[in-house]
């Protein structure tokens, strides 16, 4: 920003804490004046004359001599400006803006000598050119009309290579992927990448390059130990606003169990205050030792904040990697299976039957497709999980100072994997060895990339709810648009059984043989001719092998549907033709 006080000839003196700011949000001014000088070979001291029109006298000051660049080595300064901004290519731009006294210190020459080559700079942060571009074409299906898919669309995110010869980004920057590509560092082309992994719970995804030329020239990114609160983080990446690598820096905030906003789910996450931004997702978040801490993924956007991003830590990340090593595909985070209720209150407390030096969480409800399910009971006092005791208010001990909800000691183990579970029973102290599973949960966060499921009889549409499908129906805002029925058992319905599904009549297709159930819409489906709905495909078979002379559909709300038998079938196909619908059910519910 220009100050008006140089109108009146004073000195314009940046601040103290200016640089810092130019580091991030570079300046029109300064931007355009280095650009100037780095195309017309001048020095940095000349673009900050272009902008700085004040007496030489003001500028020099203090009487100090100005150091020539031959004093001090080439190594020394890249290494000076590698400290202050992370990349040696950045010093300029922030040169550019700030004191000529700086540059001075720095070394620099008088306008009349020639820029140094970039070429001589020493590399200073190898680990940068491990973080890539990629590109994805993506195709998503269209929820609201099951047969066809929506216009693909392209996006750009970040990420970094590893260890044997993979690529790991963000799941959902390869959702729903067509092609995906990926682009080195300073490099001008892009290498075709499979995609191995995606973990929607996580939101990590596992790429890999066929092309040996990729990897040439390549040091995999190392990780590092979980970082301690305010440790200084630096986030690397390819966000919006330019195509070149952007490097924000910022300190640890909090730690803390998160939901992750693309797996709906609560796993261990990191706060900084350093900027993440669109294009961000992906990217790897280095420690002052150039060790890869975390994966930046998400950032919360509210008009209260400012500067909050998050990343995934490296426990999740190794968890991630693990996984997929040991099982040749990712099988997910396993959780308990519980809903629990904290024991703060002493009479809840001495009702439960527990003495002072016992504390725990009480059981509400516990998943019917859960292994516990068959030893653990509603009430039961989980007194400790793996030998670590439970507090009252649900936290164990996590590092000095801190504790964290005891769901992290969960999520630490891997699907399959046996726990010690202690729980206070009708005053008496039971154990048992659990063996856990991933969540099934009635309406899914995700469909793993599949088609989703559709049957069409009559003209009525059935399909199976998920989040994308309310997504599709009620836009971005569906937790507070969609119908309260529905939000009631996405929120707190459970799943009495492994395949059990939510199946509704998306819509009905206007034809003669439907005239007055025209309106009935995202209802759902309870019942077909007195035997109960447990999921799509049940209903396609029962409907497709009825003998009876009518279809009758017991639906939410007391509403019934009935139809003639023969008339609804002759129906479908005149009704599949009008609406260039290919076949009138999915493919999964052929098989």
């Amino acid at each position: 920003m220009v100050d008006n006080k140089r109108k009146r000839g004073r000195p314009s003196k940046p601040p103290p804490n200016e640089s810092a700011e130019t580091t991030d949000h570079q300046h029109p001014n300064a931007a355009a004046a280095t650009t100037a000088a780095l195309s017309d070979g001048a020095s940095a001291p000349a673009a900050d004359k272009t902008m700085n029109a004040d007496p030489p006298s003001s500028r020099r000051g203090r009487g100090r001599p100005r150091r020539k660049a031959e004093h001090r080595s080439p190594e020394r300064r890249s290494s000076r400006f590698a400290e202050q901004n992370g990349d040696c290519s950045l010093a300029v731009v922030v040169g550019g803006g700030g004191d000529e006294r700086d540059l001075e210190l720095e070394g620099a020459e008088p306008s009349s000598s020639p820029m140094p080559k970039w070429e001589n700079v020493a590399r200073v942060v190898p680990a940068m050119d491990a973080v890539v571009k990629v590109f994805c074409v993506h195709t998503e299906p269209n929820f609201s009309l099951p047969w066809q898919r929506k216009r693909q669309y392209s996006s750009s995110s970040s990420g970094f290579i590893i260890g044997g010869r993979r690529v790991l980004t963000n799941a959902h920057s390869v959702e729903h992927h067509t092609q995906v590509k990926v682009k080195k560092r300073g490099s001008d082309t892009k290498y075709l990448a499979t995609v191995l992994a995606i973990g929607t719970e996580c939101d990590i995804a596992l790429l890999t390059v066929n092309n040996d030329e990729f990897w040439e020239g390549v040091t995999p990114v190392e990780f590092g130990d979980l970082p301690a609160l305010q440790d200084a983080v630096t986030v690397v990446g390819y966000p919006i606003g330019g195509d070149t690598i952007s490097v924000t820096s910022g300190v640890v905030s909090r730690m803390e169990m998160l939901s992750y906003a693309h797996g709906s789910t609560e796993l261990l996450g990191v706060q900084i205050d350093a900027a993440i931004n669109s294009g961000n997702s992906g990217g790897p978040a280095f420690n002052d030792k150039g060790k890869c801490v975390g994966i930046a993924f998400q950032s919360l956007k509210h008009e209260d904040v400012e500067n909050i991003g998050y990343i995934i830590p490296t426990p999740v990340i190794m968890h991630f990697i693990h996984d997929y090593e040991k099982n040749g595909l990712y099988t997910g985070f396993p959780i308990l299976g519980v809903e629990w209720q904290k024991m703060e209150n002493p009479d809840l407390r001495m009702a439960m039957g527990m003495k002072q030096d016992k504390k725990g969480v009480r059981i509400r409800r516990i998943e019917p497709t859960a292994p516990e399910s068959h030893v653990l009971r509603p009430s039961d006092v989980i007194l400790s999980f793996d030998e670590i005791n439970i507090a009252n208010d649900g936290t164990v001990p996590f590092r000095h100072g801190e504790r964290i909800g005891f769901g992290y000691l969960v999520s630490q183990k891997y699907t399959g994997d046996k726990a010690h579970v202690k729980v206070l029973r009708n005053s008496k102290i039971l154990e048992f060895d659990i063996k856990l599973a991933t969540h099934k949960r009635l309406i899914p966060a995700h469909i793993s990339g599949k088609s989703p499921s559709y049957y069409i009889i009559a003209g009525f549409v059935f399909t199976a709810v998920s989040v994308p499908y309310l997504r599709s129906e009620y836009g971005k805002d569906y937790e507070f648009d969609a119908p309260v029925k529905l939000l009631d058992k996405l929120l707190h319905s459970m799943a009495e059984s492994v395949n059990e599904q939510l199946v509704v009549v998306s819509q009905v297709l206007v034809a003669d043989i439907n005239i007055g159930y025209e309106d009935i819409v995202n209802t759902q489906v309870l019942a077909f001719n007195g035997e109960p709905v447990k999921n799509l495909k049940s209903l396609a078979n029962m409907v497709e092998n009825c003998e009876d002379e009518y279809l009758r559909f017991d639906l939410e709300y007391q509403q019934v549907v009935v139809l003639k038998t023969k008339t609804a079938k002759v129906a479908t196909s005149d009704i599949l033709t009008t609406h260039c619908i290919p076949s009138a059910m999915s493919d999964d519910l052929k098989a």
